[in-house]
């Protein structure tokens, strides 16, 4: 009996000396994983797998490595592999989720997240997540739902009520949002878009002075991102400072922003302001990046007949009305550029289509121009 005691003793004693390598291994590569060794956390891991490879823990480990080398789809396969072991495994549940989600399959991770907090009903991540999966299907009720819950459970920080903030606007409801980038700004105030967020909200309940000033802390924290100078010039606009307006669209444009409506809307400040040549311009290259966009048509006829070019004109609104031909306004326009050609008959044609589309407008202008 002694000598079989000693054997399992030092049987116990050999299992416990095998374990402790695998167990600092899983250590080591959390935190490689932390502080984004990413390579190195793989490399280690799929040393630990070769030993063992039903070693769940390993595999979902691996699995975040990969998903920080942007393999996404190796990622989900060492995800899928830990779950084949253990289907109840909530943590890789939720780590699949959040790569589906990477991967633009939301319906597919809001199937993954669902099971995660089934098997795990306090765990925040996967609220979290399922929050973004359900957000990016639209599922705006789902979604800030999702984002409350997890502020519930906590912990609570500043990218909690970020999350839930957006969810609200998108809602409408802005001032609620307020309230929650107010939380997240008193978490962080160096975070630039968090005031940028909350100066879109402060725009949209026309509180544009607010949303100036917050426009200006972001800016100031981060001078580099064109769309903080885009939003706070659309906010000055509202506030009829029209030159700070063009001041920041021109920054906006300097810092290399590629976005056709930034170009649209310094041209209808510009025609604003009387500059049609330069408002002709910036909706030229408008078009240049999207011309299928009716109204920068639309814009660059305007500002062309301000100029007295009737026939550019014309055709910016033909080609328009071959873009959206129900709209009646078009028409309306159309047809008194070509009354201003003499060209009656034409412009009549247009005005009587106008009418047909609704326009009170065009039906005036019909008793007026055309017998």
């Amino acid at each position: 009996m002694k000598s079989y005691s000693i054997f399992f003793a030092s049987l116990l004693f050999s299992i416990a000396v095998v374990a402790q390598p695998a167990d600092l291994a899983l250590e080591n590569a959390r935190k490689k994983i932390e502080a984004k060794d990413y390579s190195g956390a793989k490399k280690d891991l799929s040393k630990v797998l070769d030993s063992n490879p039903k070693n769940k823990q390993a595999l979902n480990l691996r699995g975040k490595a990969r998903l920080g080398l942007q393999d996404i789809y190796g990622a989900i396969s060492d995800y899928t592999f830990a779950l084949d072991i253990d289907s109840t495994y909530a943590e890789a549940l939720n780590n699949r989720g959040e790569a589906k989600i990477n991967l633009g399959d939301d319906d597919g991770a809001i199937d993954d997240l669902d099971k995660a907090i089934k098997y795990n009903p306090k765990y925040t991540d996967a609220y979290t997540n399922r929050g973004f999966a359900k957000y990016n299907i639209e599922d705006l009720q789902g979604a800030y739902f999702d984002f409350s819950k997890a502020l519930e459970l906590g912990p609570v920080d500043a990218d909690k009520y970020f999350n839930r903030g957006v969810a609200k606007a998108e809602l409408g409801e802005y001032v609620s949002a307020i309230d929650d980038y107010n939380k997240a700004i008193e978490l962080d105030k160096v975070d630039a878009n968090l005031y940028n967020y909350r100066g879109v909200a402060h725009y949209n309940t026309t509180n544009f002075d607010e949303a100036v000033t917050d426009y200006d802390q972001s800016i100031k924290l981060d001078p580099k991102d064109p769309t903080k100078y885009e939003n706070r010039a659309l906010a000055k606009a509202a506030k009829e400072d029209l030159k700070g307006a063009l001041e920041d669209y021109n920054k906006s444009i300097e810092l290399g922003v590629d976005d056709p409506e930034t170009y649209n809307l310094r041209g209808v400040l510009k025609h604003t302001l009387q500059d049609y040549e330069g408002a002709i311009a910036d909706y030229t290259k408008a078009i240049e990046f999207d011309d299928s966009n009716p109204t920068y048509f639309d814009n660059r006829a305007l500002s062309k007949g301000e100029k007295d070019d009737y026939g550019g004109a014309v055709e910016d609104y033909t080609t328009s009305i071959e873009l959206y031909p129900s709209d009646s306004e078009t028409y309306f326009q159309r047809g008194l550029m070509k009354l201003l050609m003499n060209n009656n008959y034409d412009g009549c044609l247009d005005f009587k289509r106008a009418e047909e589309l609704g326009s009170s407008e065009a039906k005036a202008a019909i008793k007026k121009n055309c017998k």
